[in-house]
């Protein structure tokens, strides 16, 4: 399978796209029912505790929300726990027809698919937490959800405040929702004029950093010598980018996109198009939170979606697995 652009033959049985969550997905003991209920989920966060020197098992137990905020936190907890929900579900037969994380997901992913180790993965997670933090700390910054409004209006509301500071589009998540970021007050001044141009509302994200913006450029430098660094793998299993919505095909390909990934927008609408295309049927999300199920519903037509974040929910998956023939596409 390596290497594989994960096209599939005409009458394939359809299959599964594994989605990894990002920032803004972390809560209070959201990795409890792992660690209470699987010994495998322990052993990970034990192995993860150790590689960074964090105590990641017990802050994404009993960690406060303060605690989980940092964003030098809250990346490597989010990443583990997806990771610890891979290994469960890849035990009980899951088997994806593809892959795909939403930013910070794109880690996870590539440990899911081969490319990276689970040790590169974490160390590159807990370096790109820190450097995203050192910008929020030296620039005024924010995010800033737009809701109601074609993602064109949004783009042309990002230029209207240009005399204000830099404000971009950071992530393309559904249809009418795109997020904006950059400098607060020219944040600030898109917002308005998005409003004016009739989006429904815009909300205002409580997160670490400016992400996805032109304003990372200041730590590309020493994040790509870090991705230089550790060695990339080709994907075994199809991995969908969201920085380009396409697949991608080879180890060197990945590096290139998370060094771009910094600066550049979150394509999830494409993401959930291509997977949808070639052909995706149903949509998992692996780890914390729902937001990445209720972007799906929101983007495609009649789409199954399951999540992880609770007992119960990944308990009706392990029922699932059961019952299903979990399939991949075959390459064509």
């Amino acid at each position: 399978m390596t290497g594989r652009t994960g096209s599939v033959s005409p009458g394939t049985p359809t299959g599964c796209l594994a989605m990894f969550p990002g920032q803004g997905s972390q809560r209070p003991g959201m990795a409890r029912h792992l660690l209470d209920a699987h010994p495998s989920a322990r052993r990970l966060f034990a192995q993860a505790d150790e590689i960074l020197g964090l105590p990641l098992s017990r802050i994404c137990v009993t960690g406060t929300a303060e605690e989980l905020a940092r964003t030098e936190i809250t990346q490597p907890a989010i990443a583990t726990t997806s990771l610890a929900v891979w290994h469960l579900l890849e035990a009980a037969g899951y088997r994806p027809a593809a892959t795909a994380g939403h930013s910070l997901g794109e880690y996870p992913t590539l440990v899911a698919a081969g490319v990276l180790s689970l040790e590169s993965a974490l160390e590159l997670v807990r370096l790109r937490g820190r450097l995203m933090g050192d910008v929020a700390r030296q620039v005024p910054g924010a995010m800033a959800a737009v809701l109601g409004l074609p993602a064109d209006q949004v783009l042309a509301a990002c230029g209207s405040a240009e005399g204000v500071g830099l404000v971009q589009v950071a992530n393309y998540n559904e249809p009418l929702q795109t997020v904006i970021s950059g400098h607060a007050r020219a944040v600030e001044e898109a917002g308005r004029a998005a409003l004016d141009a009739g989006a429904e509302r815009v909300v205002p994200l409580d997160v670490g950093a400016p992400f996805h913006c032109s304003l990372m450029s200041a730590v590309e430098e020493e994040f790509t010598e870090a991705l230089a660094a550790r060695p990339f793998a080709d994907p075994v299993v199809p991995v969908i980018s969201s920085v380009t919505g396409t697949y991608v095909r080879s180890g060197e390909e990945a590096r290139e996109l998370l060094r771009r990934q910094l600066t550049g927008p979150v394509r999830w609408v494409e993401v959930l198009r291509t997977a949808a295309r070639h052909p995706v049927s149903a949509y998992t999300e692996i780890g914390p939170g729902r937001v990445l199920s209720g972007l799906a519903r929101r983007t495609l037509d009649e789409v199954r979606t399951r999540s992880t974040g609770d007992p119960r929910r990944l308990t009706a998956l392990y029922g699932a697995l059961a019952q299903e023939t979990w399939q991949e596409p075959v390459a064509s």
